[in-house]
């Protein structure tokens, strides 16, 4: 292999079992294969397993459940509708970094997003990027629609457009698509995924079960963990360095908000652990991911430069070193790794400011550099520690 894109591990020890996240168009219709599941990929260790929160929704979920979004007036305030006949209307104030104000700013940046591919449909959530537009998401919510499957954009004032695929890219997990003919939308504010701290209160808004406009507030849990998805349909997983979230996270969430108290998109809901077993279908325990959105940003503007992503390469294999670490299998010629020095049986312990603890934590740490980039690396080879800077490849796709 050329980098550790796709490591060889020990076998992996995870605390969630992995089970497909699919809802069929018809409850009654089985369940899709099990190949849309998330989990370590074989021979990988050390990572959550986990499954998409992908929700092609059930024909009947959102029958009948109206769900109203109170107006925005001026940033500041809010008119919220009487449930009675009355024509009485009350302001609220909305303090500045409340959640309140944070899901009336960004409510109408975020959109629900219709795929149907045959005789199959599904949904998802996106954030929009520009007001002509322009939406980002996940590779997987729209996939269907790269082999001729049709999309449609649902804003929150119950606006729909028809929507194409500008470009995807399955390694990251991530996907810009443009809703048709549409002009004056609501553009994100995208913030910085670095400046996030452990614990600091985050708000995730999206389209869970099609129940579009939902906001679900909790902490950061965890930075730069590493999971690892099946996302793609030729088995091409995603490996994310993923914010980890307990903002209840569920199937219909993905490629919606992760959103700090300043109204910043900090990260694009994509993926969701369960512990449940045996086919059952199972919702939020408090473990979601989310990519960064400083990753997110870079493979955008890549799609829409050129309709595809490039990524970081160190060019080598990898496994789990005991002890912890990465321990490097082979190493091609002429790649980053071989011309700084790094050799088969090299034991990588940090990665730029990141301690590496697992091979899939070095995955994770190259997917998310930048192509090109000069990167510290401290290694342990024969008992002896030493430190060489790096200057990652690129591969496309």
């Amino acid at each position: 292999m050329s980098d550790p894109t796709a490591p060889t591990t020990a076998d992996p020890v995870s605390p969630t079992a992995t089970q497909p996240f699919w809802l069929p168009e018809q409850q009654q219709e089985p369940v899709p294969p099990a190949g849309r599941a998330a989990g370590p990929a074989p021979g990988r260790g050390g990572t959550v397993a986990l499954v998409l929160a992908t929700a092609l929704l059930a024909g009947g979920v959102g029958g009948g459940i109206g769900v109203w979004a109170a107006g925005q007036d001026d940033g500041t305030t809010a008119a919220i509708g009487s449930t009675t006949p009355s024509t009485t209307t009350r302001t609220v104030l909305l303090p500045d970094s409340s959640i309140e104000k944070v899901a009336a700013d960004v409510l109408p940046s975020v959109v629900s997003i219709q795929v149907r591919a045959g005789q199959s449909s599904g949904s998802g959530s996106g954030v929009i990027l520009s007001a002509d537009g322009l939406v980002l998401t996940n590779n997987h919510v729209v996939e269907a629609a790269a082999s001729g499957g049709s999309l449609t954009v649902t804003l929150q004032d119950g606006r729909s457009f028809d929507a194409t695929l500008v470009g995807r890219d399955p390694g990251s997990d991530l996907a810009v698509i443009r809703a048709t003919d549409a002009s004056g939308l609501d553009a994100a504010k995208l913030g910085s995924s670095a400046d996030l701290v452990v614990g600091q209160t985050v708000v995730a808004i999206g389209s869970p079960l099609g129940l579009s406009g939902t906001v679900t507030s909790g902490i950061v849990s965890a930075k730069n963990r590493p999971v690892v998805t099946d996302s793609d349909a030729t088995g091409e997983g995603a490996v994310l360095d993923a914010i980890q979230t307990d903002a209840a996270i569920n199937p219909g969430n993905s490629g919606g908000a992760l959103v700090n108290l300043q109204g910043e998109v900090v990260g694009i809901n994509s993926a969701i652990a369960t512990l449940s077993s045996g086919g059952g279908q199972s919702g939020s325990i408090g473990l979601g991911f989310a990519i960064p959105i400083d990753q997110a940003k870079r493979i955008a503007d890549e799609i829409l430069e050129s309709g595809t992503a490039s990524r970081a390469q160190l060019g080598v294999t990898v496994g789990d070193a005991e002890g912890g670490g990465a321990r490097i299998g082979e190493v091609t010629s002429g790649g980053a790794a071989d011309r700084a020095g790094l050799r088969s049986g090299d034991v990588v312990r940090t990665f730029g400011d990141r301690v590496i603890d697992s091979a899939d934590a070095l995955v994770a740490a190259v997917r998310s550099a930048t192509p090109g980039a000069g990167v510290p690396v401290t290694y342990e080879r024969d008992g002896t520690t030493a430190t060489v800077t790096v200057t990652l490849g690129s591969v496309q796709g």
